[in-house]
């Protein structure tokens, strides 16, 4: 299928490529699909890209790669929402701010994005933890990845 983008022009994906949000995300429910498109060689950026619109496209991220102590427990009512069954179906991540200069780019920790691996649904997850910000700097030590 083929899908107009806001950052790779026009792009062929697979319907296994397609990322199935129940209920939406917050802020744009009637945005139920979106597929992940690399935006770095190295694997570390992502476009999650709407199939609805091609305008809408969010820059994310595993958020371990900058952040080595994140660490939350889901809801089970996410977990049978996603039909998670194992720790290894899940792949996690996070919506970023980019900012001019990126260096001064954030991510969002308090709401993570989860997919399952198995079956492709996904759900943004607000997190009741306070420890996880919505602007969370990525670059700690002045060092810039990707």
């Amino acid at each position: 299928m083929k899908i107009n983008t806001r950052y790779h022009g026009e792009v062929e994906i697979n319907q296994e490529d397609i990322l199935s949000f129940a209920k939406g995300i917050p802020g744009f429910q009637e945005e139920r699909e979106f597929c992940l498109l690399p935006l770095s060689e190295e694997g570390v950026y992502y476009v999650m890209q709407s199939l609805n619109t091609s305008e809408l496209a969010f820059i994310v991220t595993n958020p371990f790669n900058f952040f080595k102590e994140y660490d939350f427990t889901l809801e089970e009512s996410v977990i049978e929402e996603l039909h998670l069954e194992s720790e290894k179906d899940v792949r996690v991540y996070t919506i970023l701010t980019v900012q001019d200069p990126f260096i001064k780019t954030t991510a969002n920790l308090q709401a993570p994005v989860i997919t399952n691996l198995n079956n492709r649904k996904a759900k943004q997850v607000v997190l009741h933890n306070e420890q996880y910000g919505t602007k969370q700097p990525i670059f700690q030590n002045d060092e810039v990845k990707g």
